[in-house]
């Protein structure tokens, strides 16, 4: 594995990012399953195949330029609009940073780039992920993600101690709200008008350290020109009750969403029954 990832670290972007295209839609013919899945859910969201078909190639990309951006020369990143200004805002309040991103863009380039650029005055980024369950790519995974101005906190109690830590000395966390947690660690609320087992981490991290929630992703630029970060803010506080700020971060998703839904992972599953798990 480590192999494959040295070797494919070395191509450029562009060329990464078209063998997903291809990959992605040889997932999407030969998959009967995965075709059900990515079209129930673009239904249940109020859309057409035809307005999301760009999703099935960057599905694709999604995990051919992982090489590059693990282990790879860095790529080129931008800040939309007014995001970097944003973000920089938010970390002078002083209260810590709760970075929410969804499966959307590149998600693996936000949190490089957020700690390329804040990490020196305000302390390292702190991101949940879950280990690979091979051998091979959680080496990998672990080496790549664990790098100067980037901390992870893997899903455990430690991890959720951590998080907290980090948010009270003022420094920055991320996660994926979207993500289905194990059973015991969420909520079932509406996502696209549809039940979904939902984390209540994001709303209890804000909840107990004040922090100030902002919104995140990464655009995944054509023809390997590299990525926009795209920053927000919550258009209205959390809700002290943490079911109901459950949902105000599934709607606050749900429209980062509609913003460019040819980048959102529409067969990742979703709405699937949460598994045990010890945390």
């Amino acid at each position: 594995m480590q192999f494959w990832f040295g070797f494919f670290a070395r191509w450029p972007l562009w060329a990464l990012h078209l063998m997903g295209q291809v990959a992605g839609w040889l997932a999407w013919f030969l998959s009967p399953t995965y075709r059900r899945r990515l079209s129930s859910n673009v239904a249940t969201a109020g859309l057409k195949l035809s307005q999301v078909l760009g999703a099935i190639g960057q599905a694709g990309s999604m995990s051919t330029e992982l090489p590059r951006l693990w282990i790879g020369k860095k790529v080129s990143v931008s800040w939309a609009n007014n995001s970097l200004n944003t973000l920089a805002e938010a970390y002078k309040e002083g209260r810590g940073v709760l970075l929410l991103t969804p499966h959307l863009g590149c998600f693996e380039v936000t949190a490089q780039a957020i700690s390329d650029s804040f990490s020196a005055e305000h302390g390292p980024l702190t991101v949940l992920y879950r280990p690979s369950k091979k051998a091979s790519l959680a080496a990998v995974m672990e080496a790549s993600r664990g790098r100067p101005g980037l901390d992870t906190a893997p899903t455990t109690l430690a991890g959720v101690r951590q998080m907290i830590k980090a948010l009270r000395a003022g420094r920055a966390v991320g996660l994926l709200p979207d993500q289905v947690p194990p059973l015991g660690m969420g909520h079932w609320a509406p996502f696209f008008g549809k039940p979904a087992y939902t984390m209540t981490l994001a709303a209890r991290l804000a909840s107990q350290t004040g922090a100030r929630v902002v919104l995140v992703w990464g655009e995944r630029l054509s023809w390997g020109r590299g990525y926009a970060m795209h920053v927000s803010h919550l258009e209205q506080d959390l809700s002290s009750d943490v079911e109901a700020a459950v949902v105000q971060i599934n709607q606050a998703m749900e429209k980062l969403i509609l913003s460019c839904p040819q980048q959102y992972l529409w067969g990742y599953a979703r709405y699937k029954q949460p598994r045990k798990e010890d945390l």
